[in-house]
């Protein structure tokens, strides 16, 4: 199948890894970044803020002639696959409709939620022309359905099948990535958790954090001899969580997450995963067993001193985490196997009900 896949090409971004994983499948996959390619209109910070925060829909005639160059290129597409889809708005889907080829959304953020602001004006009013759209949360799902959008695949997280792949011998871990507990994520505002990992370091809690951001926390004086570098990716980034005796999972409540990222690529990539306890985690993994949850930081403080002390038992959690994550069948290439599949459903179906009217 020849795929035309429209989303970020940089080899740490997920995007990128679900674009080899269909490569990895034998379909042959055309990467166009709207961002990369359009740089003279996203480059600058302040222009891009101000995209961002006006939905897009400043940028719309400049997509719109982006696109029609990339279909007039020469090449057949038999699938559009556009990941995330921000910069994608009502006109640009009609130009890539007109090639009467399946359109498919997949986003991992929260397009419907409050959290992002205006961040996903455009690609609201075009979800009702995406042939499907593949999303994280049982709460996009219904309220894409709202949006009229009439086929909704709800799919769990992922992680790579290549990139996330851990070390087989220990010893080709970096050291400067060897810690005791680590949270490798982004500083948010109001999220809170600058908060959070002050109450385990009060309690004694040995911390290493890697993100971006952090510098703004209100409470970076604090957390600076904490703070190990910014956001990681590659081989650094599996070593990060391999080479942690416990990574922390924490949770974006504005983004209305259940699960996140990483907690399927920890578990993959040969790591302790340490997250809140949410009704999606508890069905992924047997808490104490493959995981360990907690409720608040108390919980987490206690839930960490135990597994920091007892090796063995750290150890078995690690192993059957790695077991059970695999099990699940949500590495890339599953998950991108299964929306193909949904994508060829939706096409026998829609056929046959063109079939019964012509009959009619």
């Amino acid at each position: 199948m020849n795929i035309f896949y429209i989303g970020e090409e940089k080899s740490s971004s997920t995007s990128s890894h679900r674009a080899f994983a269909l490569k990895r499948l034998g379909h042959n996959v055309e990467i166009f970044n709207p961002r990369s390619d359009n740089r003279g209109y996203l480059g600058n910070s302040l222009v891009s803020k101000f995209h961002y925060h006006t939905g897009y829909i400043f940028l719309q005639g400049r997509m719109c002639s982006w696109l029609k160059k990339i279909l007039n290129n020469g090449t057949s597409p038999d699938l559009i696959w556009i990941d995330s889809g921000e910069l994608i708005g009502k006109e640009c889907l009609r130009i890539l409709r007109s090639v009467n080829v399946p359109v498919i959304l997949y986003n991992v953020d929260d397009p419907t939620g409050a959290r992002d602001g205006n961040r996903f004006f455009s690609l609201k009013k075009a979800l009702p022309l995406y042939d499907l759209v593949v999303v994280v949360r049982k709460e996009t799902q219904n309220e894409c359905f709202n949006y009229g959008v009439h086929n909704v695949l709800l799919k769990l997280r992922s992680y790579d099948e290549v990139a996330h792949s851990a070390y087989v011998d220990l010893n080709e871990i970096p050291p400067q990535f060897s810690s005791e507990v680590a949270f490798i994520g982004t500083w948010m505002r109001h999220e809170r958790r600058d908060e959070f990992l002050l109450h385990l370091i009060d309690a004694g809690i040995p911390i290493s954090i890697w993100g971006n951001r952090w510098h703004k926390s209100p409470y970076w004086n604090r957390l600076k001899p904490y703070f190990r570098g910014n956001a990681l990716g590659g081989r650094d980034y599996v070593s990060a969580m391999q080479g942690a005796k416990i990574c922390l999972g924490l949770l974006s409540k504005g983004n209305r997450d259940l699960h996140t990222q990483r907690s399927l690529e920890v578990p993959y990539a040969g790591g302790v995963l340490c997250a809140e306890r949410t009704t999606e985690h508890l069905d992924m993994y047997r808490d104490g067993v493959e995981a360990v949850f907690w409720s608040d930081a108390t919980e987490c403080i206690c839930v960490c001193k135990k597994l920091l002390s007892d090796d063995h038992l750290r150890e078995k959690i690690r192993l059957a985490g790695m077991q059970r994550v695999r099990s699940l069948q949500v590495g890339n290439e599953d998950v991108c196997q299964q929306i193909l599949k949904e994508v060829v459903r939706i096409n026998i179906v829609a056929k046959s009900e063109k079939v019964k009217r012509v009959i009619s």
